[in-house]
């Protein structure tokens, strides 16, 4: 179930519980509509109020900050490629072969972590193929007989500079996986479920009243829609653009 359908769940839920509450709440004994019973209800439910609204943000920012961690490192990653490809150029025609492996590991990584501009299917950012081609590409800079100072340290520069694209693909790798578990969001739902319900317990009956649970109930699903979309920054409706990474492939391999 991808993550428009999660959050159209969401609202549903929690905009009937609303109406269930507002439906029968007449049902109840008087009792159990008085205003003491009803101050008793207000202050439990602001207690779940503020809980909810604190792990409610606490989701947001979390993925947030990881979606744009993850930005930053693809962002990373295309300007090293960048870098390291100018660096082979100014070493010299004995690195051909070497940007002729890097130029194909960006275009494979490109094809497999965005597959909808590219291969089909969903995104690899583990393809053994691009893993080959990178330490391929490391060896082939391993291999460089340096003539003078000036290549010895352009080729330092490389074996630098190629360590820290493995190191970034690794961790973009590591980072792939979901960092929201499904039991905050449970537990979350569940939270603000009961807290509608509750503002239903004796709200009146009209169409303003729901019109009013309708538009909170899409924001809460709104809420969401936006926790699980950046939780998976390569899929979806938000994603992390390819673009730097195709600047990349324009200036790789250029003389």
């Amino acid at each position: 179930m991808d993550a428009l359908a999660i959050s159209l769940l969401v609202s549903a839920c929690v905009f009937g519980g609303a109406v269930f509450s507002i439906c029968f709440n007449t049902k109840l004994p008087k009792e159990h509509l008085s205003k003491e019973t009803q101050d008793v209800v207000r202050l439990g439910t602001g207690m779940i109020s503020v809980l909810a609204s604190l792990v409610l943000g606490l989701l947001v920012a979390t993925t947030k900050g990881s979606f744009d961690q993850t930005d930053t490192e693809v962002k990373g990653l295309a300007a090293d490629i960048i870098m390291l490809d100018r660096t082979l150029r100014d070493y010299g025609p004995q690195s051909a072969d070497a940007r002729v492996l890097l130029r194909r590991f960006a275009a494979r990584d490109v094809n497999e972590i965005w597959p909808d501009e590219g291969a089909a299917g969903k995104p690899r950012l583990d393809d053994l193929a691009a893993g080959v081609l990178v330490q391929h590409t490391r060896m082939a800079i391993r291999a460089l007989a340096p003539a003078d100072v000036s290549q010895t340290e352009l080729r330092a520069d490389a074996l630098h500079m190629i360590g820290e694209i493995i190191r970034t693909r690794w961790l973009l790798i590591e980072q792939a996986g979901s960092s929201v578990r499904p039991v905050f969001l449970i537990v979350l739902i569940t939270w603000v479920v009961l807290i509608f319900t509750s503002f239903g317990f004796n709200a009146p009956r009209n169409a303003t009243v729901f019109a009013a649970f309708l538009v909170c109930s899409l924001a809460i699903g709104g809420a969401i829609f936006l926790i699980l979309e950046m939780d998976t920054p390569f899929s979806g409706y938000i994603m992390i653009s390819s673009r730097p990474m195709h600047r990349a492939l324009d200036y790789v391999g250029r003389n």
